[in-house]
């Protein structure tokens, strides 16, 4: 019976582990757990901004890091982009051109007047990007968040990685 009650129990947190990346810095969970990776520390955040009720609180009144005029956004598009892409993204970035690279720039809703600047800056960082030849694409998908964090004009375009 413990087994049967562990499993449903488990089985019942798979929707929260799929969610748990849009935590965002909303609510009472993601500022416990800020900084901390992994799924646990993702699961508990969401975890406490759903059972506790806070986070529609914090959205309602616009407290605990949240915003009552927030844009609802997810990132899973960029990370799939990513997934399938990364080889042939790499070698664009490292020319500062190409269609995989103008692709991307897109997903991240980047304005056609700063396109220039995006492919150069992510080109001038492609060291800082690309760390290692078989580096991960959530590793690198940080790395051009924390670039674009990094240029005034392209920070905008950060949330969206």
């Amino acid at each position: 019976m413990r087994k049967i009650i562990l499993t449903i129990f488990i089985v019942s947190l798979c929707p929260l582990v799929t969610y748990a990346d849009n935590v965002g810095n909303c609510g009472w969970g993601s500022k416990l757990f800020d900084g901390q990776r992994g799924i646990a520390p993702q699961v508990l955040a969401v975890t406490t901004n759903g059972t506790s009720g806070n986070q529609t609180f914090a959205i309602s009144s616009g407290t605990s890091g949240c915003s009552q005029d927030g844009v609802v956004s997810s990132t899973w598009r960029t990370a799939a982009y990513m997934d399938s892409n990364m080889h042939q993204l790499a070698k664009d970035i490292s020319r500062g051109d190409g269609e995989s690279l103008n692709t991307f720039a897109s997903l991240l809703n980047v304005q056609p007047e700063h396109v220039v600047l995006f492919n150069k800056t992510l080109k001038d960082n492609f060291s800082t990007i690309f760390e290692t030849s078989d580096v991960a694409s959530d590793v690198v998908l940080g790395n051009i968040k924390n670039t674009l964090d990094s240029n005034t004009h392209l920070a905008r375009y950060s949330a969206n990685v």
